[in-house]
């Protein structure tokens, strides 16, 4: 890391743990204001900035601020951010189906969206500098909206997460059940369970990773051992998630993408 560089994750606490995966805060005292790519994770976030916020680059390349609170739902594509002052985040990353009833509406809404929730939080203070306490902040402003929200999963959805995530077939449907089904789950994740599965092999590529200093042939041996049958598949899948390389992505990316990328991609990094 950079000097004062950190990246620290947090357990949520038991109640919130069916819906959220972990809590997380970054700082970045003096960043390079580089571009950096973040890739799809499967999972939808609750992201505070309690600095300067990152400019994020839209559809026409023009670099515009995000707001200060956002609601990052699924991802399909890569999201260019960079820097522009110092960084301070602490942020919630949901369960893929866990945020339906925080968000109060359709994930598929927000999908490759992020919406402002700045209203919302208007009332939400963290301490700067104190990342354990930023956490916890976070974690009683959400047990406060799942007490006053009842909010519920729906199990079947729960069991199609599950068996995407693991790679292995969920439960035997006829196409009534299927299609069914379906429709509750872009309802509760934002994507299609096809989509999904295809996220979750691409970030198992980062668990076998080797670092900023990996070539082709290592990139090749951790795709092969998270699933994907041979080099172009899983250069198919860099070019649709990261819009790069495996190489040009070790190279390129640093600070946020690169803790991201080191965590985010491990289900049990806070085990």
């Amino acid at each position: 890391m950079g000097e004062g560089e950190r990246y620290e994750e947090f357990a949520p606490p038991e109640s919130l743990r069916p819906f959220v995966r972990v809590l997380w805060t970054y700082a970045a005292p003096s960043p390079t204001g580089e571009v950096q790519r973040i890739a799809p994770d499967g999972c939808p976030e609750l992201v505070i900035d309690l600095a300067a916020p990152y400019e994020e680059t839209g559809e026409d390349g023009v670099f515009r601020p995000q707001p200060p609170v956002i609601f990052a739902g699924q991802m399909t594509r890569p999201m260019a951010i960079r820097p522009v002052g110092p960084v301070e985040i602490v942020a919630a990353r949901f369960e893929p189906d866990g945020a339906r009833a925080f968000l109060g509406r359709p994930l598929i809404e927000a999908t490759d969206r992020r919406l402002d929730l700045v209203a919302r939080l208007g009332g939400f203070t963290a301490p700067a500098g104190h990342p354990a306490a930023q956490a916890t902040a976070l974690a009683d402003w959400l047990e406060e909206q799942r007490q006053t929200g009842a909010w519920r999963l729906d199990p079947a959805v729960r069991v199609e997460v599950a068996a995407a995530e693991r790679d292995v077939d969920g439960p035997v449907l006829n196409p009534a059940e299927r299609r069914a089904l379906q429709r509750r789950f872009r309802d509760r994740v934002g994507v299609a369970p096809r989509t999904l599965r295809s996220v979750f092999r691409f970030r198992r590529v980062f668990d076998h990773a080797t670092g900023p200093d990996a070539d082709a042939a290592s990139w090749l041996e951790a795709g092969l051992a998270a699933g994907y049958f041979d080099q172009p598949q899983m250069a198919r899948d860099f070019r649709r998630f990261l819009g790069c390389t495996a190489t040009a992505w070790a190279r390129d990316q640093m600070e946020l993408a690169r803790r991201l990328a080191s965590q985010t991609y491990k289900r049990n990094g806070t085990d």
